[in-house]
């Protein structure tokens, strides 16, 4: 009895002996769901499967350099600025009237040809207003060679446009009918005297 006791106490010590086996990590799966993640930019665009960014470039481009680009590829939010600017300019765009943008009135014939460029015009075609500003192509550098259109009215096919040149002169004033080229021609009072002129669109 007394020997079996024995034997039962040593294997106890012996199993007291031996090494715990290691404990399995358990996951804490709803606590990895809850736990907050980094803070993202809402309208930063998911980057998984874009083209990577080109490598910064340790020189200057040059414009005979072909291939070459000083700028990363464009990435989603460059993409869709564009198309919201494009967007934005054909809105614009589209509440321009025709008279909208650069003018020169001129008598016909050219320089070349007795003729000549008077006045640049600079014109606002809008659905509520019309108005413009002009400048004296003769007298450049001059401190009274631009200034404001003070009277421009259309009528249909007709314009009419009026300002004075500087302070204490005559005013100027031209009457035009548009034509199927897109220009106007008429005739420009200035100074006492009366010529034909041609009103020619010259930029956007």
């Amino acid at each position: 009895m007394v020997a079996t006791l024995l034997l039962i106490l040593a294997a106890a010590r012996s199993a007291d002996a031996q090494p715990a086996p290691p404990a399995t990590a358990s996951v804490d799966v709803i606590g990895t769901l809850l736990q907050p993640q980094t803070a993202r930019d809402e309208d930063e665009p998911d980057t998984a499967g874009q083209p990577r960014a080109a490598p910064r470039l340790s020189a200057p481009v040059r414009v005979d350099e072909t291939g070459k680009t000083p700028d990363a590829d464009p990435t989603t939010r460059d993409a869709a600025y564009d198309t919201r600017l494009r967007a934005s300019f054909a809105s614009a765009q589209g509440f321009q009237g025709p008279l909208d943008g650069g003018w020169t009135l001129m008598t016909p014939g050219g320089n070349g040809g007795g003729g000549g460029d008077l006045y640049a015009l600079q014109l606002v075609d809008r659905a509520d207003r019309l108005e413009g500003v002009w400048r004296d192509l003769r007298r450049k550098g001059s401190l009274n060679g631009s200034g404001l259109i003070d009277n421009l009215q259309r009528q249909g096919r007709e314009l009419s446009l009026g300002f004075t040149p500087e302070p204490g002169a005559t005013g100027v004033v031209a009457t035009l009918h548009a034509g199927d080229d897109g220009r106007w021609t008429g005739e420009l009072a200035e100074g006492g005297s009366r010529r034909p002129v041609v009103l020619r669109r010259t930029g956007p």
